[in-house]
């Protein structure tokens, strides 16, 4: 079976689409399938080429066994409605301009959560006659609504959900990451029985428990520290401000000396939360950049727990941030302030504490009990390593190509 697959993120990002996207493939390629990945030059999240890159027309690499064809985009930092909707549109027309050279695959997989990739592989399925598969990754047009960068009831959002549901109408296959997304599609009249859910997952290869970095903890101030951290993007949707407002919280307790918050990652409020970090004075929060995919398991060795964390809206009550199950693999205790189906797993397994969504005071509370009490500590992470298991990446990818071969079969 030949598959192609759109996506504007990709190896050697480290995102979640990239992660995700990479590892589904290298696992389909290892089971003898063919794989072409159309995608753009890796610039995320800071929208700057990676070195070793060119923006051009058309490039192409093998990574693990995965043909990867590189096409022209308006590349842009993710900041700014305008320049984003320019960078998605021009990955659409790029991508299927780019697709018709392939030669002919069995099937199309479009991944959002800019669901403008999606129209492309839709394009490209009815174009050459092969299944299109839509892998729903994020509603859109509901969670830019959620973020405050467009009003239900205008016309662009209106024009949006049109579209939106036409896409999963047309889709032969929707592989949700949730079971949520997938209870949506359902309460909108989108046949269920085509909607299978993969649930987002972790390397478990690359990610497991390892010795604290001693020199990177030296190197940050963070030697002898309780250290909670996030790792990821710091865009609109996190509401990372809450977080800061817990260090500032903590700072004035008992714990000040002992706890240390570290940021890593970049995302359109980065510059915004060192500036609100320096307004508060704050001298136990530490940002890092975002780092390369081999460095990523030395910060999660620094963290003590890792925070997860959304806006306080009804939308991402269906969002599993993928971090979750890196920090799982990694035996790190999770505090988590992202209500639904998420918490869920959070709670069933129990791999950390809850608190609710911009309520700095509740991150902190939960910060003091992991602290005081070693044995709760040492339980969720024994719990965590457990629960591990069931996310195991080799093993979604698989379930995922069985979907594809059957829907392939039947075609």
């Amino acid at each position: 079976m030949h598959i192609l697959f759109l996506t504007d993120n990709f190896y050697p990002e480290v995102n979640a689409p990239a992660n995700r996207t990479f590892e589904h493939c290298r696992e389909w390629v290892k089971e003898g399938h063919e794989v072409t990945v159309i995608t753009c030059v890796p610039n995320f999240p800071k929208g700057e080429v990676f070195p070793g890159y060119r923006n051009r027309l058309w490039q192409e690499e093998e990574l693990s066994g995965i043909r990867v064809i590189r096409v022209w985009t308006y590349i842009t930092a993710n900041k700014g409605t305008i320049l984003r909707a320019l960078d998605y549109f021009s990955f659409m027309f790029s991508s299927l301009f780019a697709s018709a050279f392939v030669k002919r695959p069995d099937l199309v997989i479009g991944t959002s959560p800019q669901f403008f990739t999606a129209v492309s592989a839709y394009l490209v399925g009815l174009f050459r006659s092969i299944p299109f598969v839509f892998e729903l990754r994020d509603l859109w047009p509901e969670s830019i609504k959620a973020v405050g960068v467009m009003r239900a009831g205008s016309l662009s959002y209106s024009a949006l959900t049109r579209l939106e549901l036409y896409l999963y109408r047309k889709a032969k296959l929707i592989v949700s990451v949730t079971n949520a997304f997938r209870a949506n599609l359902i309460d909108r009249s989108i046949d269920g029985d085509k909607i299978k859910v993969i649930t987002n997952g972790v390397d478990l290869a690359r990610f497991q428990p390892v010795a604290r970095d001693l020199a990177l903890a030296q190197e940050h101030g963070l030697a002898d520290k309780f250290v909670v951290g996030y790792i990821g993007t710091h865009g609109m949707a996190h509401a990372l401000e809450t977080v800061l407002d817990a260090a500032a919280i903590m700072s004035r307790t008992d714990l000040a000396d002992r706890v240390r918050f570290l940021f890593l990652g970049n995302g359109a409020r980065k510059d915004a939360l060192r500036e609100k970090a320096r307004a508060l004075g704050l001298q136990n929060v530490v940002f890092v950049d975002s780092v390369g995919r081999d460095q990523v398991g030395r910060y999660w060795s620094l963290l003590d727990a890792s925070i997860i964390h959304l806006r306080d809206d009804e939308t991402f009550r269906t969002v599993i941030p993928s971090k979750l199950f890196e920090s799982l693999a990694m035996g790190v205790p999770i505090l988590h302030g992202v209500p639904g189906e998420s918490a869920d797993i959070v709670e069933g397994n129990e791999v950390g504490l809850t608190f609710d969504s911009e309520h700095p005071q509740g991150l902190v509370d939960n910060i003091v009990k992991l602290v005081e009490d070693e044995a709760l500590y040492n339980e969720l992470r024994g719990n965590c390593l457990v629960a591990a298991k069931q996310y195991d990446r080799r093993e979604l990818a698989t379930k995922m190509l069985r979907h594809l071969e059957s829907l392939v079969g039947a075609a």
